[in-house]
């Protein structure tokens, strides 16, 4: 039965899945790691990583909090950051929105990973949501189990992030997504959307400069005329 499920899943989603969770769990623990360290209570963090569950979201509203921020602005500092779900859900969402717990446990799972890689498998329904499930299947159970690792490194650490556990999911989001600027407009799109981000950080909100990112895309939009020329004759 088991190989059965590894066949229909490929052993390449299967690797790509298992090195991202990797970073996962590592993200997961510091983060947890850094709100224990903050004083925040075990049962608060289980509960934001389980119900909330949006590592951006979560590192940012730790910060505001430990800024001394209210509660008011943790919240629309969430809201900020996760305005990006508008378009995943619009472009992956026809995957999941067939049944209502499909529904809800599919809008739990919409995230940067799951949209990346179902929106990866093209036009191929099966494989894309096949991308889709076994992705978040794979972060979740790494986010978990990363939160519990981070709360006992909290209490015995007194600044865990000098040991820049935050700095190794964006590593391993970097190493996934090299392949891909082999791609004149995808490498354009990348570097474009990077250098809108870094310009506008020290000057705007977290979270806005990584929606005015979002700006670079206009390098893969698609084009009629460029379609007409690309399709086969």
């Amino acid at each position: 039965m088991a190989f059965r499920v590894f066949t229909v899943i490929g052993r390449d989603l299967l690797r790509d899945t298992a090195a991202y969770s990797v970073g996962i769990a590592v993200a997961g623990a510091a983060f947890a790691a850094l709100a224990t360290a903050q004083g925040l209570p075990w049962w608060i963090t289980w509960a934001m990583s389980i119900f909330v569950y949006a590592g951006t979201a979560q590192f940012a509203a730790l910060g505001v909090a430990a800024a001394g921020g209210g509660g008011l602005a943790i919240v629309a500092t969430g809201l900020v950051l996760n305005l990006r779900h508008i378009p995943y859900g619009l472009a992956v969402g026809h995957l999941y929105w067939d049944r209502w717990w499909t529904r809800i446990l599919g809008t739990q799972n919409l995230l940067d990973t799951t949209t990346a890689f179902a929106l990866a498998e093209g036009d191929d329904r099966r494989r894309a949501e096949i991308a889709y499930w076994t992705t978040g299947a794979g972060n979740a159970v790494a986010w978990v189990i990363g939160n519990l690792a981070g709360m006992f490194i909290g209490g015995w650490i007194a600044e865990p992030e000098t040991l820049g556990l935050d700095a190794a999911l964006p590593a391993i989001i970097l190493a996934l997504v090299l392949p891909s600027l082999k791609d004149r407009g995808t490498l354009l799109a990348a570097v474009t959307g990077a250098a809108i981000a870094l310009a506008t950080s020290p000057f705007l909100p977290a979270g806005i400069p990584v929606l005015l990112a979002l700006l670079g895309l206009v390098f893969v939009w698609p084009r009629k005329g460029r379609e007409r020329e690309e399709a086969p004759r």
